[in-house]
């Protein structure tokens, strides 16, 4: 249910499976990374007290984002940084994911509805570096 995509011991995503529902509060995130990923599960009448974020200067130097998807089916196709294929996951709806290094790619296999959440501000087209993946028909799905 929690899938950890590594590459030469640098962890590249983290997918949340729709059938992940323990109770309590999981990070999946070690405290260091720029974007934190948690799973909440609370019983009826648990109370979260009222609170505000203090202002707290950080430096991000990579874009990591977060995928929920909402409806559909996604295949994304994990690189490394050197642009090379390393294989292939299928989200469904429930599914979420970090990505937090190397590159990745997507192909829509059934109408997808997904949130991305990411850090700003965003820069356009300065914020990535496109490159050419492989075919569909040379990918290698992983369970």
């Amino acid at each position: 249910m929690i899938y950890e995509i590594t590459y030469h011991g640098k962890l590249l995503a983290i997918i949340v499976g729709h059938h992940f529902h323990e109770p309590g509060v999981h990070f999946f995130t070690p405290g260091e990374f720029s974007q934190q990923l948690a799973y909440m599960r609370h019983p009826t009448g648990k109370v979260i007290p009222p609170h505000v974020h203090n202002p707290v200067r950080r430096e991000v130097q990579y874009t990591q984002e977060v995928l929920l998807i909402k409806k559909g089916k996604l295949r994304v196709d994990f690189y490394s940084d050197q642009r090379n294929y390393l294989e292939s996951r299928i989200l469904e709806s429930g599914d979420v994911i970090l990505l937090i290094q190397g590159g990745h790619g997507f192909e829509v296999l059934e109408e997808v509805e997904m949130i991305e959440v990411k850090q700003g501000p965003y820069v356009g087209e300065q914020d990535k570096t496109r490159f050419r993946g492989i075919p569909a028909t040379q990918t290698k799905v992983v369970d």
